[in-house]
């Protein structure tokens, strides 16, 4: 198997059948300018605890026509671990990986493998146009990539997501990493080797609505900076030594005054006191907080659980 392309699918009935016709289109594109046979690729659909019809239609599509797999997971684990379980059951050369909703367009695979052919073991996918999404989510994703890039010594690429392809070799390295809380586009950042971007248009979703919600997106955030960053616990330490010293130089000011100014009658304020207390106690809770959310995921990290489970995997039989 020569290219192995990972499909993660929540909730996504409305758009299997488009998806299938725009994946054949892709094989023959790969037939005309790489001479890549649809026999030698293969597309690794990966159920992530869809609640409507996804898993049916998948599951008939997966046993009609061959190249097609359905990974079926028990229960629904998150975006970046059903890209994980993908990841682990191909046997391509080349993995790709793009979402199900064609917002990223299948034909663009092609592109990014013959920039592999090239001489590099990732190519990703840069958004140079983004339709159909708000402006608030194109500033704050904007803002987030920009500030992990800041907070971090590794280097990810901005407007980058996970649509991309990867060499057979960073795969081997990705799938010895067994974090939990996965970033994978950092990640992959992370492990090297010769990496280069390709700009493309990114379309309009083709049916339904994204499933990454600000909730979702938050904790995307959260994920990505904590396993990449641990400037957010120093960052509570400077403010709390920056707040203890301001604290020190307001207690000498007001003894200065008291000794050496007795006309200034200092007293002590219900206002300025309260407001004191509110400064410091938020402070001290945001610290908290941040290390709150390491040790988090340090007590995750050390259960040793498997990252999915797999109800059942369906593809056509092959008659010997």
């Amino acid at each position: 198997m020569k290219i192995s392309i990972v499909v993660p699918m929540y909730n996504e009935e409305g758009i299997i059948h488009a998806f299938y016709e725009r994946m054949e289109n892709t094989k023959q594109l790969f037939m005309s300018k790489c001479g890549i046979d649809a026999k030698e690729i293969e597309v690794i659909f990966v159920n992530d605890g869809s609640k409507d019809n996804t898993v049916h239609l998948l599951k008939h599509l997966c046993e009609d026509v061959q190249g097609y797999v359905l990974l079926n997971l028990s229960r629904n684990h998150g975006h970046q671990i059903a890209i994980t379980a993908g990841i682990d059951i191909a046997i391509g050369d080349a993995i790709a990986v793009i979402d199900g909703d064609l917002q990223d367009p299948p034909e663009t695979i092609v592109d990014l493998y013959s920039t592999m052919l090239k001489g590099y073991d990732v190519v990703y996918a840069v958004r140079k146009k983004r339709d159909g999404e708000s402006f608030f989510k194109l500033f704050t994703a904007s803002v987030f990539y920009r500030v992990l890039r800041k907070l971090t010594n590794v280097d990810i690429p901005v407007d980058t997501g996970d649509f991309r392809i990867m060499s057979r070799r960073v795969v081997n390295v990705l799938k010895s990493m067994k974090e939990r809380h996965r970033f994978i586009r950092g990640m992959i950042s992370w492990i090297g080797f010769n990496q280069i971007g390709m700009e493309y248009e990114r379309n309009e979703r083709h049916s339904g609505e994204t499933k990454y919600t600000l909730t979702k997106m938050i904790k995307f955030a959260v994920d990505g900076i904590t396993s990449f960053s641990s400037i957010p616990l120093k960052l509570s330490s400077y403010i709390g030594i920056t707040t203890a010293f301001l604290g020190f130089l307001y207690s000498i000011y007001v003894i200065i005054l008291k000794l050496f100014m007795p006309e200034a009658h200092i007293e002590l304020g219900w206002a300025s006191l309260i407001i004191c207390i509110l400064l410091l106690g938020g402070i001290q809770l945001i610290a908290l907080g941040m290390i709150g959310e390491y040790l988090g995921r340090i007590h995750d990290e050390t259960k040793y659980r498997p990252l999915y489970v797999i109800e059942d995997i369906y593809r056509k039989e092959v008659n010997e």
